[in-house]
């Protein structure tokens, strides 16, 4: 587990046992606490490959199937136009969703306004 993520590691015994300096204790000790993390910890989701817990998981999916639910409903519904967004997609990370948000960041000022000047043809200031 240090070797995954150390400062998760140290975050989680730090928040669940009051432990900042783990090496002042047994490895033997460290193994059995470390086992007793819950499995919501930092670690346990990074050694896992997750982003959200089981209950983060569990809401979405409810989230999900009620709006389906009440989007059924609607005239959209009925034409099959307009469907909802996965909320669960949303968390999970789902590629083709975080593809279609388009995000870009820029390391300085200058470099967002040649951009901003680019996409809208305005020059600022």
């Amino acid at each position: 587990m240090i070797s995954a993520d150390r400062d998760a590691l140290l975050c989680d015994f730090a928040e669940t046992y009051g432990i900042y300096d783990f090496r002042a204790l047994p490895v033997s000790t460290l193994a059995t606490l470390a086992v007793g993390l819950r499995d919501d910890s930092r670690i346990k989701m990074k050694m896992h490959g997750t982003k959200i817990s089981r209950t983060e998981t569990l809401l979405a999916a409810a989230v999900d199937r009620l709006s389906m639910l009440w989007w059924a409903k609607t005239e959209d519904g009925r034409n099959n136009a307009n469907r909802p967004k996965s909320m669960l997609s949303i968390l999970v990370g789902d590629p083709e969703i975080q593809e279609s948000n388009n995000v870009e960041a820029f390391e300085s000022g200058d470099e967002f306004e040649s951009a901003w000047e680019r996409i809208t043809g305005v020059k600022h200031g």
